[in-house]
């Protein structure tokens, strides 16, 4: 009787990518997306909504202290299976706060915590996808992980606000259709945890058994994943472009979804809450995923050196939809949907050259922990920008600051023309297993 336990070569990849990265995304969309919509909903306004939910990148900020101890304590396949559930838990958590009196502390509080375990999960999942997968697929798989998700953006940011509309239409009530969303988000986090217990592969070189270190020797260690990040040739050209590749995107984020929402008064599209489901969270986030479908199947086939330049301006040069957008004010659905579809699009394309040089930086002995201080870079690229986003906006008008957002490429530019890359990195040489 054949063993029934799996091995990485016996599992194929397409059993577990799909399900592994839409469970991270659908967290990560929660809180950086769908509180947005939540809180423009309550009626915050776009400096407390920006200010507050930018400080909810904090722990993707930091995750790299933390990020060691995920890499030598444990097995990353029990790590993802154990914070999907806790993530599951936060979710209800949320559900239960939005009608309390005390709604906005509390379900920041609880966006807190959501936002600790998804950026420990992602540590776990991002190690666990390089441990379980050879190099020569990762570049053919980037495409699929980051298409999933992308999928979780479209479950989140399109399907979810656009039952959030339909359920206050049916209720009346905006508190009560969140969180009627929130527990139909715990329900599926549930599901996620259960199946990946079951489905995960076991890579040999994730089973490798773990040696009982002492306080010290743990944290020598701890220290020398460090230090060995910051030791690679060129790193401060690395940091830059980490820092500075989303800057205009970082701005950008924050105010999209309020420039949908608000009145025409306020130098907004007046869209409903169902409108932005459909516009920038279903047609916009479909056009994001085929986005990065094409960019991963472009950097399989020519290498990330080749396709950079192409990928970055097609990124950021279409962030001038925004800006036409904010100075046509157009009603039609479709024609907004359509221009949101090639921000979107661009988008998907660039971000895969991003995902594919962290992947480069990180290769090593201790990839799991250097990719995650990518991913912390990442994020404090997205955090202080996004800060001062709505303050920024406010003082502007819509109009100008998408125009600011404009200029606000060319440091990204700056950097990429710095950066060093392997000829053929992520070409692709051999067939799939």
């Amino acid at each position: 009787m054949p063993d029934q336990r799996k091995t990485s070569s016996d599992r194929r990849p397409w059993a577990w990518i799909p399900s592994l990265y839409f469970g991270q995304g659908l967290p990560y969309v929660v809180v950086m997306t769908l509180s947005v919509i939540m809180y423009k909903n309550l009626g915050l306004s776009n400096t407390e909504i920006a200010l507050y939910t930018s400080w909810l990148y904090l722990p993707w900020v930091i995750k790299p202290l933390w990020s060691p101890l995920i890499e030598l304590l444990g097995a990353k396949r029990g790590w993802i299976v154990a914070l999907q559930f806790l993530i599951g838990a936060t979710l209800a958590l949320v559900a239960l706060s939005i009608p309390g009196p005390r709604s906005f502390q509390m379900t920041l509080a609880m966006f807190w915590l959501m936002a600790f375990a998804s950026a420990s999960h992602d540590i776990a999942a991002d190690g666990f996808y390089m441990l379980a997968l050879p190099q020569r697929s990762q570049a053919a798989f980037v495409g699929v992980r980051s298409t999933f998700y992308r999928l979780a953006n479209i479950g989140g940011q399109g399907g979810l606000v656009y039952l959030a509309g339909e359920l206050q239409e049916r209720t009346g009530s905006m508190q009560q259709a969140w969180t009627m969303v929130f527990f139909l988000l715990a329900g599926i986090f549930l599901l996620l945890g259960s199946y990946h217990h079951l489905m995960l592969p076991r890579p040999a070189s994730d089973l490798v058994a773990q040696t009982r270190r002492g306080g010290n020797e743990l944290w020598r260690d701890f220290i020398e994943v460090f230090a060995e990040f910051f030791r690679k040739p060129g790193i401060a050209v690395i940091i830059g472009f980490l820092l500075l590749y989303r800057f205009p995107e970082a701005q950008l984020l924050k105010l999209a979804t309020p420039f949908l929402l608000d009145p025409a008064t306020a130098g907004g599209l007046g869209l409903s809450t169902k409108q932005v489901g459909i516009a920038y969270g279903t047609v916009g986030l479909i056009a994001l995923t085929l986005g990065g479908l094409l960019g991963g199947w472009v950097i399989s086939r020519i290498g990330l050196k080749r396709a950079l330049w192409p990928l970055i301006l097609l990124m950021h040069v279409p962030n001038i939809m925004f800006l036409l957008m904010a100075l046509g004010r157009p009603s039609d659905l479709a024609l907004i949907s359509a221009a949101l579809a090639v921000e979107q699009f661009g988008y998907g394309l660039g971000f895969t050259a991003y995902l594919m040089f962290m992947i480069l930086v990180a290769d090593g002995e201790h990839k799991t922990a250097h990719y995650a201080i990518c991913t912390g870079f990442m994020a404090l690229g997205m955090m202080i920008p996004g800060m001062w986003s709505g303050w920024l906006q406010q003082q502007l008008g819509y109009t100008m600051f998408f125009a600011w957002v404009m200029v606000a490429t060319l440091p990204s530019f700056g950097l990429a023309a710095l950066i060093k890359i392997p000829a053929d990195f992520g070409k692709k040489t051999e067939p799939d297993e």
